[in-house]
């Protein structure tokens, strides 16, 4: 592996400023970690701030706006305003003692993309077009002299941040938000200066980038982040990664062209990714994109301009983000999930700990799924990411003994939380191997990044150590004769296999059985269940060769159970489709026979679907066994992952956290 990371660590300036290493956070949204007047709470400080410490050169904030009447939403959406001050000068007394850079990104506002419960007026956009989300609602088309009072805007913005002194801004031009929608043929149909070619769509940026520049200096650092390209192959659909298609939105040369006007008109660098609401997962790949999946494009701006070119697109791997800059593909990476899994992502990379960095599994469960849900940015496996204060493991007043049963993803995290503190650990699992539903679940060559948080455990309660102790079968007895003061019990759980006539046949597999690879299949694959396990155990199929039917009993895959985050459930519907899977919807397995299987309707008509093989993934039942045998007989039982209620990576990890972190 890589150790010597020559261009990460080396300095850049930007504009004529100085940063310490070519290392950026991206930008992320900061919802849920504001106050109502849209300024940070202590939290958002707290974050930003441990980022730092984690010794990245450059943090590019989460988008804030510049004016809330024009484009209106709902009372604590991120907004820069002279209430602002307090909270950035906090901020930026901080970072610069960390020797850490600021730039704050500014919106023009959300225009169609806007969710409507967001919305407290009728959206905006450059022309009349439908909102993304719910498209009877049609935006109204700004006027020529709104878009020159949300251009004085954000003037009156950059003068309050460089008050503060925040180092530099960056104009928040891409994913189909208002910027984009100006710039780009697709959304903007309008006749005045801010309409016709792409000269004339850039007014609206150029004309902020003035302002800003006229307010504060020509010195002071403007960056325009912006899509190269859409892949918008048609309204609402995005283009899958090779796939042949005629682009609807911007494409490569265009995106050329464009980062040549960008320079010519005075920004300082250029933050290049891809992708919009209508191709959202490239905007923010999951983890069916691959590692640097963005940075063509970054490349592709850098044979055109002369300014500094910044890369995004999960490039939270060393060795890969070295890679980048040594091959002169851009001058600077941004990281931005990658830092919610390790704040000190930088840091340890520095120290050559980079085995230690914990990795990003590219779920959006707890980061972009959370705050669509209404909930604060976090992180699937960094649970005290977006609020390192109050969520810290602090050093337990009394250490303890402590007996963890399970090697699972939720006993890991147990053991390595409880150690942390300074517990006394002795980790015990069944099998020959740590990692419990990780290792099936990491076996399709599009979920190795699971394969790789299995491992990261494993040094970690190595580097820890932590006592483990494999191929052991805990019973009561057994615990009771360690003499623990507490008992995490993290049994996990095992698939759920319906009750139905011919279930037993020898052509049935669960969806671990098939993943582990127990069993041969056939070629006619069905998969009975269409939640997240069932359609990644189809794609599996189907990349393998196999003709694969999926049957859901809902209207639809992936509506039940845990939701599924929209860049990830989308991407992964476009995969099967892309790969032929046959979709079954509306109807119950009710017998397996010699054929295959037999399904029914809400009528009870009968269809028969013909399969060599039929893989179950119908869900999870909690192993509690041994847990309810505990009580009584151990002090301080405790439940977490699986083994409490069958969830995902986040569950099991947030569980066994919170409970690590107060026994």
């Amino acid at each position: 592996m890589q150790q010597d990371f020559q261009e990460l660590v080396k300095p850049i300036e930007i504009g004529g400023l100085w940063i310490k290493n070519r290392v950026a956070m991206a930008p992320m949204a900061t919802l849920g970690m504001l106050n109502p007047d849209g300024s940070m709470t202590q939290r958002a400080i707290d974050y930003y701030i441990e980022r730092a410490r984690g010794r990245v050169g450059l943090i590019i904030s989460g988008v804030f706006k510049v004016e809330n009447d024009l484009d209106p939403l709902i009372q604590g959406v991120p907004i820069v305003s002279p209430t602002s001050v307090a909270t950035f000068a906090e901020l930026v007394e901080a970072l610069h003692a960390l020797n850490t850079r600021l730039f704050v990104q500014l919106t023009a506002g959300f225009g169609r993309v806007a969710t409507p419960f967001m919305l407290r007026g009728r959206p905006v956009s450059a022309s009349a077009l439908p909102n993304h989300w719910d498209p009877q609602l049609t935006c109204r088309e700004l006027k020529t002299h709104e878009v020159e009072t949300i251009v004085k805007a954000f003037g009156e913005a950059a003068a309050v941040l460089a008050e503060t002194g925040v180092d530099g801004i960056e104009l928040h031009g891409h994913e189909g938000y208002l910027f984009d929608q100006f710039t780009t043929a697709l959304w903007n149909r309008r006749n005045d200066k801010y309409g016709g070619d792409l000269t004339s769509r850039l007014t609206f940026p150029i004309e902020a980038l003035q302002t800003i520049k006229k307010q504060v200096g020509q010195n002071y650092p403007v960056v325009y982040r912006y899509g190269l390209k859409h892949y918008i192959k048609q309204w609402g659909e995005a283009a899958l990664p090779g796939e042949d298609f005629a682009e609807l939105g911007r494409d490569v040369s265009e995106g050329q062209e464009m980062a040549k006007l960008l320079q010519q008109a005075g920004f300082d660098a250029l933050h290049v990714d891809a992708g919009s609401y209508d191709g959202w997962y490239w905007a923010h790949p999951p983890l069916y994109q691959d590692h640097a999946c963005l940075t063509d494009l970054a490349a592709a701006a850098k044979e055109v301009v002369d300014i500094p070119v910044i890369a995004v697109g999960r490039l939270d791997v060393p060795d890969l983000a070295e890679e980048i800059l040594q091959k002169g593909s851009a001058d600077m990476v941004a990281i931005g999930r990658g830092l919610l899994t390790d704040e000190h992502w930088m840091r340890k990379l520095e120290e050559g700990q980079v085995k230690r960095i914990r990795p990003c599994i590219g779920c959006h469960d707890g980061c972009m799924g959370r705050i669509f849900n209404g909930r604060p940015l976090s992180c699937a496996v960094n649970p005290a990411a977006g609020r390192e204060r109050i969520y810290a493991l602090e050093p337990a007043a009394k250490p303890r003994q402590v007996v963890v049963i399970g090697g699972g993803v939720a006993g890991m995290e147990a053991a390595r939380g409880a150690s942390i503190r300074g517990h006394q650990v002795i980790l015990y699992e069944k099998g020959d191997a740590l990692g419990g539903h990780l290792i099936p679940g990491s076996v399709p060559a599009f979920k190795k990044e699971i394969e790789h948080l299995r491992k990261w455990y494993e040094h970690e309660l190595e580097e820890l150590g932590i006592d483990v102790r494999l191929n052991t079968e805990v019973t009561v007895d057994h615990v009771q004769a360690e003499d623990p003061e507490v008992v995490i019990v993290a049994t996990g759980s095992r698939p759920l296999i319906p009750d139905v006539p011919g279930i037993q046949q020898d052509k049935v597999i669960n969806e671990i059985d098939f993943l582990l690879g127990r069993r041969q299949v056939g070629d006619h694959v069905t998969v009975v269940g269409g939640g997240l396990v069932g359609c990644e155990a189809a794609l599996w199929a189907a990349q393998q060769g196999k003709q694969v039917t999926i049957v859901e009993m809902l209207d639809e895959l992936m509506a039940a159970g845990i939701w599924v985050p929209q860049m990830n459930k989308v991407m992964l519907l476009d995969l099967l489709k892309q790969h032929d899977v046959r979709i079954i919807t509306g109807l119950t397995l009710t017998q397996v026979d010699d054929q295959g299987l037999v399904l029914m309707d809400k009528a009870f008509n009968r269809t028969q679907v013909p399969s060599d093989s039929i893989v179950v993934a119908t869900g999870f039942e909690a192993d509690r066994q041994l847990y309810g045998s505990l009580l009584g007989q151990a002090p301080n039982v405790y439940l977490v992952g699986d083994a409490r209620e069958p969830r995902n990576i986040r569950g099991a990890i947030w569980d066994s956290y919170e409970v690590a972190r107060g026994i």
